[in-house]
């Protein structure tokens, strides 16, 4: 028999790949030995890396997303006129066989000559550097957190049951007492009178959870968990400045963001943990272009500020559907069919910190006392598929609301608006006084209140 051989298109024949290391890297232009070079990862190693590309007459260049040693790679690439596709290493494997990285290069350059590698999602350089700040606000958030539960550890080695009486010892109410027992103050009634108005647990019942046994090794690690603890709030403070200067930078130097203006939201919460001095009402309301994502109910300003510093505007425009973005953020269910029978429908493993974020707003949905569409569907899935399935589902619903309203404009409506629920619990608060006036045989002028004007 004749032997046959079976061809494919070339679609890029001047291309590249490169297998992306920590100590070198080693590139292909070619299968043949001579077309294989290794180049080290100092500055000058990657410009006569590009040189030598350029000698070649190279014009796309395929590798790995390794790590964090391809950025520097990608940025000397890009920055010499290079087409560059960064791909992920799960598409880049090789079959079973010896591994080398001679044959690692030769294979990704392989693939991308005909055409069989797909680049990875980039954020704009603003969103990236807007991405580096808060990521890096979000690590000292995390750091905070662990401090504040060695100082809970603490304090209850010193028998001082604040975490008893109070909700948050980070609190007003808690970093108070704690200062004060830092300080040396060993008296309870005396802590107790730093409860703050808020707090639902009386100076009494404070005071019974402060009486210490008086170590003073614990009281030491107290002490420096406290200053680590407020060294780390100085950091945030610091991050929170750099992030409003670059989300000045962004808005000011476009005038389609700048003219947009939107007044503020009472009604949304704000978090110890939110970002101080900022208006991220106002903020994403510019950067997406007049795009209120906060009329979404269960959407924080952290989520938005995920969003903003994750993919920002460009980024969402850079998907073609909503269905494109919820699979990139690993939201949709990853079906696998043989014979006609669906194997699998399970989402696919793996999280970024904006598929965090929307799983957080989801929790949150779920969480709302109101009926509004969103609650009403997560209950429906909660009901039939458990939590946690419920999560995912409405996470991945909020991914395609928020796509539709940034790319197509769609607003979110929601018929269960925030002003009927605001008029609804002051529909609650009347009743209730109402109650209070028949029960103690009051009047308005006694409360000092007028009940039809609230």
């Amino acid at each position: 028999m004749e032997q046959e051989f079976v061809s494919m298109q070339v679609v890029n024949p001047q291309a590249a790949g490169i297998d992306v290391g920590s100590r070198s890297h080693w590139v292909a232009v070619g299968q043949s030995e001579k077309d294989v070079r290794e180049y080290g990862v100092f500055n000058q190693d990657l410009f006569a890396l590009v040189d030598w590309l350029k000698e070649k007459d190279v014009k796309t260049v395929a590798m790995e997303s390794t790590g964090t040693y391809w950025q520097n790679l990608y940025a000397v690439l890009i920055s010499k006129g290079l087409h560059v596709v960064l791909c992920n290493g799960k598409f880049t494997k090789n079959i079973k066989g010896k591994k080398t990285d001679i044959k690692d290069c030769q294979w990704i350059q392989k693939l991308h000559t005909l055409g069989l590698l797909t680049s990875s999602f980039l954020p704009d350089g603003k969103t990236e550097e807007l991405r580096t700040y808060c990521r890096q606000r979000a690590n000292l958030l995390q750091l905070a957190a662990s401090t504040s539960k060695k100082m809970q550890k603490n304090l209850r080695l010193l028998n001082l049951r604040l975490d008893v009486v109070v909700k948050d010892i980070c609190g007003l109410t808690g970093l108070l007492i704690i200062r004060a027992i830092c300080d040396g103050e060993t008296d309870p009634e005396k802590l107790a009178s730093f409860r703050h108005g808020n707090c639902r647990k009386s100076e009494e019942e404070i005071a019974k959870a402060l009486q210490t046994n008086g170590r003073k090794d614990y009281l030491f690690a107290l002490q420096q968990e406290l200053d680590t603890y407020d060294h780390l709030q100085n950091k945030i403070d610091e991050c929170d400045k750099e992030i409003d200067k670059m989300l000045n930078e962004i808005i000011q130097s476009d005038d389609n963001k700048r003219q947009h203006f939107i007044d503020v939201k009472p009604h949304k919460r704000v978090n110890k943990n939110t970002p101080k001095d900022i208006d991220l009402n106002l903020k994403s309301y510019q950067m997406f272009e007049g795009t209120d994502l906060l009329a979404i109910e269960g959407m924080s300003y952290s989520t938005v500020l995920a969003l903003m510093s994750e993919v920002g505007l460009e980024g969402i425009r850079k998907f073609k559907t909503a269905k494109h973005f919820a699979s990139w953020l690993r939201l949709a269910p990853n079906n696998k069919v043989s014979g006609g029978k669906v194997l699998s429908s399970k989402v696919p493993k793996g999280s970024n910190r904006l598929k965090i974020a929307l799983r957080n707003a989801a929790n949150a949905i779920g969480n709302l006392k109101d009926s509004t569409p969103l609650r009403d569907f997560f209950h429906r899935i909660s009901f039939r598929k458990g939590r946690v399935s419920a999560i995912s589902a409405t996470a991945r619903k909020l991914a395609v609301i928020i796509w539709n309203m940034v790319v197509k404009g769609v607003p979110y409506f929601n018929p269960e608006g925030y002003l009927f629920l605001d008029q609804k619990r002051k529909l609650g608060l009347v009743k209730r006084i109402k109650k209070q006036i028949d029960k103690f045989g009051l009047t308005n002028e006694d409360l000092g209140l007028e009940i039809e004007t609230i």
